[in-house]
């Protein structure tokens, strides 16, 4: 997944002598936390909406609204900026954006091309949208969680036994971390069901998998499928 297909190309940018009030309105307007900042075309910086509120007056100042305005005002863009800003190229992976925010501890980055011309920006927010994207989180549906051998096809029998009873798969995902030896979990998320299908297909899949829950969001919150569900291994909510 390249930063490119999710990246905000909006082109919103501010000035070094732009001021903190312009910048919070734009902020504000186009729903991001994170400016970059350029002077005459070129990226010197980047400016957050943490940067925004180290520079404004703390809740306890004796300043009137006015004074405060007025301040703001004349606070430039260059003087709460972050210098010589981390970037990413559009042909950067999602994933190493993700990474390189928590190792660098940021929010967001501007994207640049190989000719060091601004083409958007990536933030936390686009990485959450990545993330429900992949999950198919948008859709609802019933998500189930299993502990997997790690072998081949061990994923392709419980997704068989799932599109058997009609169920239609939205997403899979897989992974390694903290799962016990020679194990993956497997996280299956599916359309909503007949409900008169559930159990039988609940049955079946304990033949195969150990299941560690099923979270049934198809009515809008969390329901418990039935007494019988809870039993062990797995866990409807």
């Amino acid at each position: 997944m390249l930063i490119k297909d999710w990246m905000k190309q909006d082109g919103v940018s501010v000035n070094t002598d732009s001021t903190v009030k312009e910048a919070r309105r734009l902020m504000e307007v186009c729903h991001t936390r994170t400016l970059p900042v350029l002077k005459k075309g070129k990226l010197v910086g980047v400016v957050t909406d943490r940067d925004l509120k180290r520079a404004a007056p703390s809740d306890a100042t004796s300043l009137s609204r006015h004074e405060i305005a007025y301040l703001q005002e004349k606070i430039a863009v260059k003087d709460v900026m972050t210098k010589d800003p981390i970037t990413l190229s559009p042909t950067d992976t999602v994933e190493q954006a993700a990474m390189l925010f928590l190792e660098k501890k940021i929010s967001g980055a501007p994207v640049m091309d190989d000719k060091g011309r601004l083409m958007g920006t990536i933030t936390q927010d686009e990485l959450f949208k990545v993330l429900i994207t992949l999950t198919g989180a948008w859709h609802r549906g019933i998500q189930f969680g299993f502990l997997l051998d790690d072998r081949p096809g061990s994923i392709k029998e419980v997704a068989d036994i799932i599109r058997d009873y009609d169920g239609r798969i939205l997403s899979i995902l897989s992974s390694m971390e903290k799962a016990p030896w020679k194990s993956r979990f497997v996280y299956i998320r599916i359309r909503p069901m007949d409900k008169n299908l559930l159990q039988p297909l609940l049955d079946e899949l304990r033949k195969v998998a150990t299941i560690l829950y099923v979270l049934d969001q198809t009515e809008g919150s969390r329901l418990t499928l039935g007494a019988d569900v809870d039993a062990e291994p797995a866990e409807v909510v």
